[in-house]
């Protein structure tokens, strides 16, 4: 019979030993990195009144050291999830119910797949969604959501008896280029013009510079501050990070953050940022102060693409939704999350939901994949 393991929940990720979380979570996310997420919480874009308490989830070993942890978050919204269960939580309340607060397993305001049981022990896993469950039973949490699971987290929690859903974004591989002309190569002469055109345009009269560690000063992060903050009010309203939060990233994981700005003359009219991971570029926040046209584009994707295959990166992840990508040679990638509910009809519901959405799902990404611009053999 298996030892008993005793799950705590801890006041917040920067309580916990830096180098213990770093060794679970196998640093090749940066998302998942104790640096990322204890900037979100010094920097105040989670806690306080944003809706999003931390709540991590650990076991220890006898001597203490963290042997497994669980990313968790009491949510009072769903913003900032990019799996979207807004209908759900209207059905429960219709229902008599009360959705929130629910837990939330994720790296916050992050769309990126990453892993979120970490442990290297399955056994440990497994207890960690046994915990999830028994606190949202004590406090009389609705559910628990795991999103952008790393696939092969998956089979663990189907083994738990956790709902699975799946949506699709739109990754761009690196099939060992050389260059940018050789990814071109690859695609329909169509294409190829089309991006070479978009790349002139975006280009004339502007200079491009990408900027790593010290390299990115404070001037940098305040007219990147400006750019972000156009982008939030007019994507969600209200933008998820603080600008502590970009001093904090920029003086943690500099040597992980590639900055790529654009300028005309010495002013910065438009920017990027992009996380490195170990084996992918994650694009995250893009922002500019005029409408050139195709600058977004050159930023985010293709400036994105050229990283990539300077630094030899598998591949890049640009973020949610936008099949504007698939024709700029981003193609269509299946992304997972996990869900438990705790009223048996109300998951009945989910599961009946679930099942009807993966078929439209599956659909679409054929539909999509057939419609890749490269060039067909």
């Amino acid at each position: 019979m298996p030892e008993p393991v005793t799950a705590r929940v801890a006041g917040a990720v920067s309580d916990l030993p830096a180098a213990q979380w770093d060794a679970l979570s196998g640093g090749g996310n940066p998302f998942m990195r104790h640096a990322f997420l204890a900037a979100l919480e010094q920097s105040g874009s989670v806690g306080g009144r944003s809706g999003w308490t931390p709540a991590p989830l650990t076991i220890a070993d006898a001597d203490g050291r963290l042997v497994a942890a669980l990313p968790a978050y009491l949510k009072q919204h769903s913003q900032g999830e990019y799996v979207f269960d807004h209908a759900w939580a209207d059905a429960w309340s219709r229902a008599g119910g009360r959705y929130y607060p629910k837990l939330q397993i994720a790296a916050p305001f992050t769309p990126a797949t990453g892993p979120r049981l970490l442990t290297r022990d399955p056994a440990l896993g497994l207890a960690l969604l046994r915990a999830a469950e028994k606190l949202c039973e004590l406090h009389q949490l609705s559910s628990a959501h795991a999103t952008f699971v790393e696939p092969m987290e998956v089979p663990l929690f189907e083994a738990a008896g956790w709902l699975i859903r799946s949506d699709i974004q739109f990754h761009w591989r690196n099939r060992g280029y050389a260059d940018f002309e050789d990814f071109l190569a690859q695609l329909s002469s169509r294409k190829r013009k089309a991006i070479r055109k978009e790349r002139a345009a975006a280009q004339a009269g502007v200079r491009i510079e990408a900027l790593s560690g010290e390299a990115i000063r404070p001037e940098h992060w305040d007219a990147f501050w400006e750019f972000y903050q156009d982008t939030g009010s007019r994507k969600w309203g209200r933008p998820y990070l603080t600008r502590a939060a970009f001093d904090r990233f920029g003086a943690t994981m500099g040597d992980d953050i590639v900055l790529v700005l654009a300028f005309v003359e010495a002013t910065p009219i438009a920017g990027a940022l992009n996380f490195l991971g170990r084996e992918t570029l994650y694009g995250r926040y893009w922002g500019a102060c005029v409408d050139k046209p195709f600058l977004h584009f050159e930023l985010c994707y293709y400036q994105a693409i050229e990283i990539a295959i300077a630094r030899g990166l598998a591949g890049v992840e640009a973020g949610a939704q936008g099949p504007h990508k698939l024709s700029r040679g981003y193609e269509p990638v299946r992304t997972f999350s996990a869900h438990w509910v705790a009223d048996p009809g109300f998951r009945a519901a989910v599961a009946d939901f679930l099942e009807r959405e993966r078929a439209g799902v599956d659909a679409e990404q054929a539909f999509l994949g057939e419609r890749a611009p490269f060039r067909k053999n």
